[in-house]
C-alpha cells in the first residue's frame, strides 16, 4: 500500500476545464455548418465554378480556422470525461475510449487538411478548381469526416455510454441517448447529410451533465475536507 504523503492533496480537475466539452460541441458543430454550406457534399461542375464565390471560400477558411481548437477542447473533454469516471473505469473500454478519441481527432484533422487543399487550389487566383481536383478533394473530405471520423465519434460515444451504465456516472435516459448516438452515427450519417451534428450535440449534453454533477459534489467535497 502505498501511503501519501502528510499534507499533500489529490490534484482535482479544474473547474474551469469543465467547459471544455460545451466549447468542443459549439466548435465542431460550426464547422461542420461552414463546411457543408462552402463545399456541398453532393456537387456537379456547376458547384466548382460556385466555389469562386468568396462567401463559400470565407466559409471554408473559418471552418478550418476552428478545427484545430475543436480538436485541442476535444482532448480537454476526454480527460473531464475520464475524472468525472475515476479510478474504477473498466481498463478495456477506457481503452477503446481513448483510443476511439485519439483516432477522431486523427482523421478530423486529416478532414480538415483535404478541405484545405480544396481551398488552395482555387484561392491563388480565384478560379474555379479543375473538376477533377475538386471531386478528389470534396469526396476525400467527407469521406474522412463521415465515413472514418464519425465512426470512431460512434466508437467513443459507445465506449463512454457502456461505462456510464456500468459504473453507474451516468443515468439512464443519458446512456440510452448515447447509444441512439451511436447507431444514428454509424448507420445513418453516411446517408442522411447533417446527421453528423449529432455528435456534438450528445458532447454538449454530457458537458451540461458532468457541471451540473460537478457543482453539487464539489461544495460537499470542500465542507468535508
Amino acid at each position: 500500500m502505498e501511503q501519501t504523503e502528510p499534507g499533500r492533496q489529490p490534484l482535482q480537475t479544474p473547474r474551469a476545464a469543465g467547459l471544455a466539452g460545451v466549447l468542443f460541441a459549439l466548435l465542431l458543430a460550426a464547422a461542420i455548418v461552414l463546411i457543408r454550406l462552402g463545399i456541398p457534399q453532393h456537387a456537379d461542375e456547376t458547384t466548382a465554378d460556385g466555389f469562386t464565390d468568396s462567401a463559400r471560400r470565407t466559409a471554408v477558411r473559418m471552418a478550418l480556422a476552428l478545427v484545430p481548437f475543436a480538436g485541442i477542447f476535444f482532448l480537454w473533454f476526454v480527460g473531464v470525461i475520464r475524472a468525472h469516471i475515476g479510478e474504477a473505469e473498466d481498463k478495456f473500454l477506457a481503452t477503446v475510449f481513448l483510443g476511439s478519441g485519439l483516432v477522431f481527432v486523427a482523421t478530423l484533422f486529416g478532414a480538415a487538411a483535404a478541405a484545405g487543399a480544396v481551398l488552395a487550389t482555387a484561392s491563388p487566383s480565384g478560379t474555379a478548381p479543375a473538376l477533377p481536383t475538386w471531386d478528389f478533394g470534396r469526396h476525400f473530405a467527407y469521406t474522412l469526416i463521415i465515413g472514418y471520423a464519425m465512426r470512431m465519434a460512434a466508437v467513443f460515444t459507445c465506449s463512454m455510454s457502456v461505462i456510464g451504465h456500468r459504473l453507474g456516472v451516468l443515468p439512464r435516459w443519458l446512456t440510452l441517448l448515447g447509444l441512439l448516438t451511436t447507431l444514428t452515427l454509424l448507420f445513418v450519417s453516411t446517408s442522411v447529410p447533417w446527421s453528423e451534428l449529432v455528435f456534438p450535440a450528445w458532447s454538449l449534453i454530457v458537458s451540461a451533465y458532468i457541471l451540473a454533477v460537478g457543482r453539487r459534489t464539489r461544495p460537499v467535497t470542500a465542507a468535508a475536507s
